[in-house]
């Protein structure tokens, strides 16, 4: 009894001393002097009149004490024994607690560093939240802070990436170390990507219906804590020894990657929590106070602009800076160099629901001196009103380029179904567009075709070889009766539907997919690839595999001779990029004095208007140059079913363009997709000249 006194008594006195300010547990906060023993704790719980934290001493050993501070719906105290590695929740003062501590659900912490897991016999596991010490060795490793120009992003999944990797020990397969490992490192070295763009990291868990179908939540959209990393992408030791090692291993594989000179992008989903809809148990931000966290409409209902049951209402300020701060924790405790916004329209919201480019959210992100020089990336759509919104993020922001997508698909398979049928294709027009960073989407914003991130496809929809082997999506395996995932992919099967022992067939797959390859990653803009595209990675028709992790999804990495030439082939295009575009300017698009891109028809000439609109020229030619005039490349699109003659651009057709002139200058073959061309690799040929342009191909020269 004495023990339990002098500990209620030490508990009543720390109280005295603790502040609202920083959010969640700290040793430590400004003015205010550190007890040992103790630690600052303050939540957001504005729908409750009073909090109790309950924690774990010891294992098994639970204490509580009342957060007897309170202003503004901020609850906060000082509390006795909440030690790193210490399990703890926040419960209603007041209200009669359902079981013995640690035995039921309670409320997390939407501030907690660390989350534990752990399984109850209901099927349904219990979480808690963890204290956890940041302190990590980064050992001089700092951030690239690559520009963007340089940039070409690789979007990947941290479990998907290395489970079935051979030259990863197989203990660090799936894993945040797995992705770290000098194999992988290597493997993104040698393609040439700049940056890794991981699928939800934050720590998230399973919707029920998912549970129920024995299916899990493998791209991980459904967040339970914003500031803890997901247990399960750590190794099986990492997992035993706890949230610290986790925490640790997360750190070491940024570093192993900042050490080769790469970024981390963190795909990252702020619009909505894994809460679900009201039926189900709170787990935090509910059970904190629903009202101010989640969008509601008059009736007191959830709005969904999301799709997922819930939205976080950005018309809160507290929800604003629980985002902010969030993104602070990334880039200052794990070094992260980037964020892609999981339909961010939700988070630029106003009061009615409308879109607006002036909201607090991204006026804050855009005066916050931590997240200075930190990419943000905003997949620019959602369900809501209004919800399509390319374009349109202010100065600051990129944006997925949907209409890069969908121009590309339709030029290399959608336009090839429609020839070989007997009917028309589209100009070149639409294509041209794509290759210059589609400048247009972005000017009205005052930004360039830098804030493109050029992509064909991602994690959500065909990969890139099943683009061109089905025209029909195959969900079966999701258990919706193939109800769920787009019925529109602009995608073209060749013929056959699906897997064909067919040469022909496969040859012109193969060729489509190179096609679509060149044009993504040598356009002007910011490429991303998704994983996998480079090595020939299907799915088997599924093109919504968010709760298949299985070998569907995971990366085979034992190449067949298709997958390998796909590897060099995206190899040799990122090599041209980089020397191709080493000398643009850091700005698009470039003024008078820095001509950057020229246009050519089939005969070597600048491109007329009648050429552009006139859907049966399906050849254009792409001349680079540098800011000095300075010819770097010539990239020659074959969009017809025919092999073309074409004349390379002479010194004369490039009068008036900037480029300096040289009577002399030359062309070498260095890439054509076609699937007969290695023979010809580095053939030279004189401005005037004649070449052949395979049907259906990209050739690309050094000018």
């Amino acid at each position: 009894m004495a023990d339990l006194t002098s500990i209620k008594q030490g508990q009543a006195a720390a109280r005295r001393v603790s502040r609202p300010f920083p959010l969640g547990v700290r040793n430590s906060v400004p003015g205010v002097d550190e007890v040992p023993g103790t630690a600052n704790v303050s939540v957001y719980a504005p729908g409750l009149t009073g909090v109790e934290i309950h924690f774990e001493r010891a294992p098994g050993d639970w204490s509580s004490a009342p957060l007897g501070e309170s202003v503004a719906g901020i609850h906060h105290g000082r509390v006795s024994g909440l030690s790193y590695g210490s399990r703890y929740g926040f419960w209603p003062a007041g209200k009669e607690l359902p079981g013995r501590p640690g035995s039921f659900q309670l409320l997390l912490d939407p501030y907690g560093r660390g989350i534990d897991e752990v399984p109850h016999p209901d099927g349904v596991p219990l979480f808690f939240s963890v204290h956890v010490d940041p302190s990590f060795d980064w050992g001089g490793a700092r951030q690239p802070h690559i520009p963007w120009r340089d940039t070409v992003i690789y979007e990947a999944h941290v479990r998907g990436q290395t489970m079935l990797h051979p030259d990863i020990p197989e203990e660090l397969r799936g894993t945040y170390a797995g992705m770290g490992h000098p194999v992988m490192v290597n493997h993104f070295k040698e393609l040439g990507i700049t940056a890794v763009e991981l699928l939800p990291v934050h720590f998230h868990t399973d919707e029920a219906h998912l549970r129920e179908l024995n299916l899990t939540n493998y791209w991980g959209y459904n967040t339970l804590g914003f500031f803890a990393p997901h247990t399960a992408y750590a190794t099986k030791a990492a997992q035993a020894a706890g949230p610290k090692a986790v925490q640790d291993e997360v750190k070491t594989m940024i570093k192993s990657l900042h050490e080769a000179g790469l970024e981390i992008i963190l795909d990252v989903v702020y619009n909505h929590t894994a809460e679900g809809t009201k039926d189900q148990p709170a787990l935090s931000w509910r059970g904190l106070g629903d009202k101010q966290y989640y969008r509601h409409d008059g009736e007191g209902r959830y709005l969904d602009t999301t799709g997922c049951g819930n939205t976080l209402d950005f018309s809160q300020p507290r929800v604003i800076q629980m985002a902010l701060d969030s993104l602070r924790h990334w880039v200052q405790d794990y070094q992260v160099d980037g964020f892609r916004f999981d339909l961010a329209p939700a988070l630029c919201r106003d009061e009615d629901g409308r879109f607006d480019r002036r909201h607090p959210f991204l006026v804050a992100v855009a005066a916050d001196p931590v997240l200075q020089g930190i990419k943000l990336i905003a997949e620019p759509w959602d369900i809501g009103p209004d919800g399509w919104q390319t374009g349109n993020f202010p100065p600051g922001w990129a944006e997925w380029n949907d209409r890069f997508r969908d121009t590309t698909r339709d030029f290399w398979l959608r336009d090839q179904a429609a020839l070989d049928a007997g009917g028309m294709g589209s100009s070149v027009a639409r294509i041209a567009g794509s290759l210059a960073g589609s400048a247009e989407v972005f000017a009205g914003s005052g930004r360039t075709a830098l804030s493109s991130i050029n992509m064909v496809t991602a994690h959500d929809g065909f990969t890139l070889a099943d683009l061109t082997s089905y025209e029909l999506k195959h969900n079966e395996a999701n258990g919706e009766d193939n109800r769920d995932g787009s019925s529109e992919n602009r995608s073209y099967n060749h013929g056959v539907e699906g897997p064909t022992p067919d040469g022909d067939v496969l040859a012109r797959r193969a060729q489509s997919a190179r096609n679509i390859m060149a044009t993504l990653l040598m356009s002007l803009g910011i490429p991303m690839i998704t994983a996998g595209d480079e090595l020939g990675r299907t799915q088997q028709g599924n093109n919504n595999s968010y709760c298949q992790d299985s070998p569907l999804t995971w990366l085979d990495w034992n190449l067949d001779e298709g997958g390998r030439r796909m590897l060099a082939t995206t190899r040799t295009l990122l090599r041209l990029r980089h020397e191709f575009l080493a000398s643009q300017p850091y700005r698009f698009p470039a003024d008078a004095n820095e001509a950057s891109l020229l246009w050519f028809d089939v005969f070597g000439q600048p491109m007329a208007l009648d050429r552009w609109e006139d859907p049966s020229s399906r050849v254009v030619q792409l001349l680079v140059s540098s800011r000095n005039g300075m010819l770097k490349g010539l990239m020659v699109l074959n969009g017809s079913l025919e092999d073309t003659g074409f004349t390379l651009p002479e010194a004369q057709a490039l009068e008036g363009s900037g480029a300096a002139r040289d009577e002399n200058h030359s062309y070498e073959l260095l890439l054509s997709t076609a699937a007969d061309a290695q023979e010809r690799t580095g053939l030279r040929l004189r401005g005037g000249e004649k070449d052949i342009l395979p049907a259906n191909s990209v050739s690309l020269y050094r000018a």
